[in-house]
């Protein structure tokens, strides 16, 4: 089903929206590694692809984007992001140490970043989801 085409205004607004994500000043590349770890783990095979061509033309060596998926058992990301990716799995699985992540996520990220991670987070979630159950197989 087209279903950017079916329902052309809500679907565009969510892409404006990602789009504002994208140009608020959070560093691009550490949403662009998020929104991969996110589609991971909702299993949007278009996604992931997607997002790891991003990665490579951001400059991410492959042997880095091959980890992802292990990241909590690798030296290979940094305290910067392995916090974002920490936060993006709280989110997604609604953990209950939100409030321990949160700490330590004001401790390296402003509110606004904070905020912006947050909605990138939630916001792949739904276009991954938006995919996976309206889009012609990949």
């Amino acid at each position: 089903m087209n279903y950017k085409e079916i329902a052309k205004e809500t679907i565009g607004n969510l892409y404006r929206a990602h789009n504002s994500i994208r140009k608020s000043g959070i560093d691009e590349k550490l949403i662009a590694l998020v929104e991969l770890r996110v589609s991971q783990i909702n299993g949007s095979a278009y996604c992931c692809s997607y997002h790891a061509k991003e990665l490579l033309n951001f400059g991410f060596e492959q042997d880095l984007i091959n980890r992802l998926p292990g990241w909590k058992h690798t030296h290979v990301f940094d305290s910067k992001q392995k916090l974002a990716l920490s936060w993006a799995e709280a989110v997604l699985n609604n953990n209950d140490d939100w409030n321990t992540i949160k700490e330590q996520l004001a401790q390296s990220f402003t509110k606004q970043e904070i905020v912006e991670l947050t909605a990138s987070i939630t916001l792949m979630n739904t276009l991954n989801k938006l995919r996976i159950t309206l889009a012609e197989e990949d």
